[in-house]
């Protein structure tokens, strides 16, 4: 590892350890907490959608999260390691083939629906 990959991770291990980042990938609804600054007060706003792709690697990842608002689609990238975010939170696991879930775009209605991920390994543990 050369010292500019050993100085990103530990920046991407400090960030880490002040904000958990959870395992998602696309396919995924998220909760982002997005701290948004008015005026001279700040307020944490939750931005809810689907995880449509990740993209990068160590300090410079980011992901987007696709949302309908209105019946209006709306599609947000936030960097990983960004101070502006508060949390995020796994709302439901998806379960898609691809990296990059772009055809959405074009989808409406139950045709944009991704199938929930079901883990054996936990419903067989709560019977």
């Amino acid at each position: 590892m050369n010292l500019l990959q050993e100085i990103e991770k530990e920046l991407q291990d400090e960030l880490a350890a002040k904000r958990p980042i959870p395992k998602f990938q696309p396919g995924d609804t998220l909760r982002v907490n997005v701290k948004i600054k008015e005026g001279n007060r700040e307020r944490v706003q939750a931005y809810e959608g689907v995880c449509i792709a990740r993209t990068g690697g160590g300090i410079n990842e980011s992901f987007n999260v696709r949302k309908i608002s209105y019946g209006e689609g709306v599609e947000r990238k936030f960097p990983l390691y960004s101070p502006l975010i508060e949390s995020i939170d796994v709302i439901r696991r998806g379960k898609v083939r691809r990296a990059k879930l772009y055809y959405l775009r074009a989808l409406r209605g139950k045709a944009a629906r991704i199938v929930e991920k079901v883990d054996h390994k936990r419903l067989s543990k709560k019977k």
